[in-house]
């Protein structure tokens, strides 16, 4: 009765700030416009840093670089609504996604997939006209190990999230092999894109962790087999947060040895100090081990991301324009 009042109060409270009911609005929900967002900043920045190493045509740089910045974000549209509508019935059962658009019934089950369905081609099949077979590929891989994998798996075992930060990781290489001539192999083969895929593969752990440490209740009625809801999830937790967070520390800091002369000495400071900032906040949730303790490490995730994103760009720009 508990549980059913709590969801009930939290799906009624987010829909009055929900600013419109339209059909197209709640489309637009269930595509989660926050990660396809962050996933087309990366592939952007992906973009970016291997850009910067070559010369370009101004209307070559145009298409490709406005190609490649819609095609990842269909993409991730498109398997983000497949998501949702594969865990519908799931999102139902958890005060956090009670109200999104499914469980709310503000769209339809046929709607959300036929959107995803067509949204995910049509990023792929833009992502191979103009950028290439990589990065098209690429962006089929995200939207197949998303959907097929990922999703089913988090219901089975705490390694779906492992799985999970396949397609959150592969974004930038879109970019990366977007930025080269062609779009070819030979984009792979650089160390600069698999930095950047080391980056985010590892950065994603501590961020997902915490959050399953906040809302363990939730995933529990909801069915997932996150880490935190499994026996002596707590202590397992704790020590994947620590090995994740230490693994940051030399993650943030390959792209200055695999890009050294577009980046160097500045991001490699930016880095180190927002790496052991990370390092400290686990430190203190693995000895405090409280709620408060897991959001102020997601909360440090999210800033530290785009600070490392902005300062790679932002230093590749000026040594570039030197």
């Amino acid at each position: 009765m508990e549980q059913s009042v709590a969801i009930e109060a939290a799906r009624l409270s987010a829909q009055s700030r929900v600013t419109s009911n339209s059909f197209v609005g709640a489309l637009v929900e269930a595509t989660k416009p926050r990660i396809t967002r962050l996933v087309t900043i990366t592939s952007g920045v992906g973009f970016a840093m291997a850009g910067l190493g070559r010369s370009w045509r101004a209307e070559e740089l145009i298409v490709t670089g406005t190609a490649c910045v819609i095609g990842t974000a269909l993409s991730a549209a498109g398997a983000n609504a497949l998501n949702q509508w594969m865990e519908r019935d799931r999102d139902a059962l958890m005060v956090r996604t009670c109200a999104r658009p499914l469980p709310t019934r503000r769209v339809t089950p046929a709607s959300v997939l036929g959107a995803g369905l067509l949204l995910s081609a049509a990023g792929v099949g833009l992502l191979l006209a103009a950028c290439g077979p990589v990065p098209a590929l690429l962006s089929l891989a995200c939207i197949l190990v998303y959907v097929l994998l990922y999703t089913p798996m988090k219901v089975m075992t705490p390694w779906a999230t492992h799985v999970g930060t396949i397609p959150g990781a592969l974004p930038p290489m879109i970019g990366w092999s977007a930025a080269w001539a062609g779009g070819g192999a030979a984009s792979m083969q650089v160390a600069g894109g698999w930095s950047l895929f080391a980056l985010m593969t590892v950065w994603q752990m501590p961020h997902f962790l915490a959050i399953a440490w906040m809302f363990k209740d939730d995933y529990r009625r909801g069915g997932y087999r996150v880490l935190p809801v499994l026996d002596n999830g707590e202590n397992r937790t704790a020590r994947s947060i620590a090995m994740w967070s230490l693994l940051l520390v030399p993650a943030t800091m390959a792209p200055a040895w695999a890009m050294w002369g577009l980046i160097g000495a500045p991001y490699l400071v930016v880095s180190g100090v927002s790496a052991a900032a990370m390092v400290w906040l686990a430190a203190r949730l693995i000895r405090e081990r409280t709620r408060s303790a897991a959001r102020k490490l997601f909360f440090a995730s999210i800033i530290q991301l785009p600070v490392l994103l902005l300062a790679m760009v932002a230093e590749g720009l000026v040594r570039a324009a030197l």
